[in-house]
């Protein structure tokens, strides 16, 4: 049992600090937690790359453990929306006693994205081992014509 469990070095009580709650609170307040005030606990982000690709664009998301009706991609006006849920068997399992450590995230995954100059109608995306692949084709330009104005 000692092998699974993580060691944590606790140097909090060797020192006494009386501002040490000061300290927690400014690291909730402006952002140096996962939990702070102003961040939504809840939700949490995924890392994505892009990459140009001439006539488009190649979103690629990182989301193992997926599957594919666990992810939602909304568009709404030029935003793009990638919605991930992971749901948890930890509750039922920990209640028969068969967790020693749940360490796995569960829970939201959400980022969005800007595709104002993407050809929304023709977005493909596929997943492939954990990977969702976006191809977002690009605004075709309007071509302006050249000619001569005449002067009256």
């Amino acid at each position: 049992m000692l092998g699974l469990t993580p060691y944590y070095r606790n140097n909090r009580n060797l020192a006494f600090n009386p501002f040490r709650d000061l300290d927690e609170f400014e690291k909730k307040l402006f952002g140096d937690s996962m939990n702070g005030f102003f961040r939504d606990s809840d939700i949490a982000e995924f890392k994505a790359d892009i990459t140009d690709q001439g006539d488009s664009f190649l979103l690629e998301a990182d989301l193992p453990g997926f599957s594919k009706e666990d992810i939602n991609l909304d568009l709404n006006g030029d935003t793009l929306t990638i919605n991930a849920e992971r749901h948890s068997e930890y509750e039922d399992k920990d209640k028969k006693g068969n967790y020693i450590r749940c360490e796995r995230s569960y829970g939201k995954y959400s980022r969005s994205f800007d595709v104002s100059e993407i050809d929304c109608d023709n977005i493909k995306a596929k997943l492939d081992n954990g990977v969702l692949k976006l191809t977002l084709p690009k605004k075709q330009k309007a071509v302006v014509a050249e000619r001569r104005l005449e002067i009256e």
